[in-house]
């Protein structure tokens, strides 16, 4: 159930029931994942064509020692169950977007999230790389296919793609893609890229 301080949905989103055209016949289901305050819950924002669903909550001095909020200090809400979002690929196929919690204390919902995703888009946060770690070997175990999407904060520094590759300790066929999360048109790019990358890897069956 969304809470009440996560309801607003982006402005170009229309308000009220938006239905899946009568053609549709199929659904994808995606992973959107990372650290906590990589940028989850924007990008499925962003992205989503419905009203999206989320579990965000207020922040509480409960969490004070356990989240670490360097770098993010107007970060005042965190998903605690999932972000839910919906994209039209084709006249014949949808697109589910579910963003999972960040922090460790909730992955037990991650499992359970995880099962059935054809792909994830594990999103990074260059200033604080070493959390994503847990994140990208957790995709490895379960043998999901993942793409990593940096995510462009202001301050976010630029290293070369070999670098990059070697500090995460990615396999050469996971592709970096870059966006800034908050922009919807960027957010796109960042989903076709991805989703031109599992049709390319004979993962996904794109049909007019």
């Amino acid at each position: 159930m969304a809470s009440a301080n996560s309801a607003e949905a982006p402005a170009d989103v229309p308000a009220g029931p938006q239905y899946l055209p009568s053609s549709v016949q199929g659904a994808v289901k995606i992973l959107v994942t990372g650290p906590f305050g990589v940028g989850k819950t924007t990008l499925v924002g962003s992205l989503s064509e419905i009203t999206p669903l989320r579990t965000e909550e207020t922040m509480t001095a409960a969490s004070s020692g356990v989240d670490d909020l360097t770098g993010r200090s107007g970060k005042t809400t965190t998903t605690v169950a999932l972000d839910f979002g919906r994209i039209t690929l084709n006249s014949r196929l949808a697109l589910y977007l579910f963003g999972t919690p960040g922090q460790q204390r909730f992955w037990p919902l991650w499992d359970d999230l995880s099962r059935g995703a054809l792909g994830a888009i594990a999103m990074v946060d260059l200033r604080r790389p070493d959390e994503s770690f847990d994140v990208l070997g957790r995709l490895e175990e379960q043998h999901i296919p993942f793409a990593v999407a940096v995510n462009t904060f202001p301050d976010t520094p630029s290293y070369p793609e070999e670098e990059l590759r070697s500090a995460l300790d990615l396999l050469p066929e996971v592709p970096i893609l870059y966006c800034d999360a908050r922009d919807r048109r960027a957010s796109y790019d960042l989903l076709i890229d991805f989703v031109d990358h599992l049709h390319r890897s004979s993962l996904l069956e794109l049909q007019p």
